[in-house]
């Protein structure tokens, strides 16, 4: 996962290193199946809207769960959420869940990364 922080947009990149895994949607329900996909900024960023993604979900059927779960295609997807500085250093907030069809990999939940920016004034 990479992480690029500006005065008007926070970009993360979701890699899943292991061919055949994908990240869930960016709308799937919490307290279900899968971790949702979410980005967030805290202290020092605010959100300006809705995260989007560069990948449109695709539908994952379940039928012994008989369920279907929105998940982006395999490989690397960009959430993008439009921000605005509030102060000289941020937090990005987020949580996610890599799986295959058949194995889920430890989920990650509320990882907090720090960023700062290079000019100490806000605008």
């Amino acid at each position: 996962m990479t992480i690029a922080a500006s005065t008007h947009a926070v970009e993360v990149t979701f890699r899943p290193t292991r061919p055949g895994f994908h990240i869930y949607g960016l709308d799937l329900p919490s307290g279900g199946l899968g971790v949702p996909t979410r980005v967030g900024v805290r202290a020092g960023l605010e959100a300006t809207g809705a995260p989007r993604a560069d990948e449109a979900v695709r539908w994952l059927d379940l039928p012994l769960l008989d369920t279907r779960l929105p998940v982006y295609p395999d490989g690397p997807v960009t959430i993008s959420l439009p921000v605005r500085r509030t102060g000289p250093a941020a937090e990005i907030v987020v949580s996610y869940g890599a799986c295959s069809r058949s194995v889920c990999l430890p989920p990650v939940i509320d990882r907090v990364t720090a960023v700062t920016f290079a000019q100490a004034r806000v605008f």
